[in-house]
């Protein structure tokens, strides 16, 4: 949902999509955690190389969501929701 689209939702439709991402945050967290924990494991069991850094890629697509995160929250700040 690009910037321009949260400024045309409304108060209500705002407050929806904080529901939704809170839950989002929390599951972000822990598949970050997860990823970031599978690569060290890899690292100390087997060295160094592809596949240990193979799981921090994957973390990108998440941490890419927490801008978006970020976008709604400062919408809903300006209307302070």
């Amino acid at each position: 949902m690009g910037l321009k689209k949260l400024a045309e939702l409304s108060n209500e439709e705002l407050l929806e999509e904080n529901n939704k991402i809170q839950y989002n945050k929390i599951v972000n967290a822990a598949i970050i955690g997860l990823c970031i924990g599978i690569a060290v494991y890899s690292a100390v069991k087997n060295g160094f190389g592809f596949f240990t850094f193979f799981p921090l890629l994957l973390t990108y697509p998440f941490i890419k969501n927490g801008k978006k995160i970020k976008e709604l929250e400062k919408e809903l700040k300006s209307r302070n929701l």
